[in-house]
């Protein structure tokens, strides 16, 4: 049970509001961080905001790759970095299955015709890494389609940095236990069932085989000059307040941007990353 706006309208004093929490069993701590996240999620929003005239005013080109296992919270936090921002220079890339033409193609070719154009920024959720993991573990590529993949793409990613595209990885980190839990909760919700796919049934099942295959992606993709940035997602609104807070400490965006410097790092108890012996959850 929830504060209702007669209940605000009526509380003069804090004391007024934990006596209303106490007769209605309101969970008080709950309340505070909830207003707490929300405050905080607009003053970077706020901060978003601006990096994007930024990237607009020095055509930049930014793409912002999310992966991880399903349920770890990809879209969610690409709908809290989309929110405010100007929908003419800035999109999200979600690709469906490919087209029998696309498979005939080169891997990456549907992937270059959606990089960003100079001055924006676009968000893939899910990207070309589907090869590395997805597919070879749902038995959607062939292992010679899988081993091409992986040594085309640290190459692929090199002239993309050369070109001046700026790329940001992260890797959304869900432990086992969340992701059934999240399972549970999207098949009881009639809004959210649309999100449970035969894909999603095979997570847990097959956990172990995921984690082969990601492992065997950090090794082999992450470079100086394409890092993995891993989030840890168990609490889904701290890992979109995080991934906000990367982001935009990589860019000197803003003359206000000193005075926000606490605002804006992030914690490195949530994102970090990646190396050989960093603490994961989703193994």
């Amino acid at each position: 049970m929830d504060y209702s706006l007669d209940d605000l309208l009526k509380a003069k004093t804090r004391k007024d509001l934990v006596k209303v929490a106490s007769n209605k069993n309101i969970d008080v701590d709950n309340v505070v961080r909830n207003l707490k996240y929300e405050m905080e999620l607009v003053k970077l929003q706020s901060e978003l905001v601006l990096l994007q005239n930024w990237v607009t005013k020095n055509n930049l080109r930014v793409a912002i790759l999310f992966e991880g296992r399903d349920a770890a919270g990809k879209g969610g936090s690409i709908k809290r970095f989309m929110e405010h921002l100007n929908p003419r220079s800035s999109r999200v890339v979600a690709l469906s299955k490919p087209t029998d033409n696309e498979r005939g193609q080169w891997y990456f070719r549907r992937y270059i015709k959606e990089l960003p154009n100079p001055g924006e920024i676009v968000f893939f959720d899910r990207s070309w890494y589907n090869r590395a993991v997805v597919e070879p573990v749902m038995g959607f590529c062939s292992e010679k389609q899988y081993q091409k993949f992986m040594v085309q793409v640290p190459e692929f990613e090199h002239l993309l940095y050369e070109d001046g595209v700026i790329l940001i990885k992260f890797w959304f980190s869900i432990s086992k236990e969340v992701q059934q839990k999240r399972f549970n909760a999207r098949l009881k919700n009639p809004l959210k069932k649309w999100k449970f796919s035969p894909v999603d049934m095979k997570g847990q099942e097959l956990w172990d085989k995921y984690t082969y295959y990601k492992e065997q992606m950090f090794t082999k993709t992450h470079t100086n000059f394409s890092p993995w940035i891993i989030v840890k997602t168990n609490d889904k609104k701290t890992a979109r307040l995080e991934s906000m807070r990367y982001l935009l400490s990589n860019f000197d965006y803003s003359d206000t941007k000193e005075d926000n410097d606490s605002i804006i790092q992030p914690d490195p108890n949530v994102i970090v990353r990646y190396y050989r012996n960093a603490k994961q959850i989703d193994i």
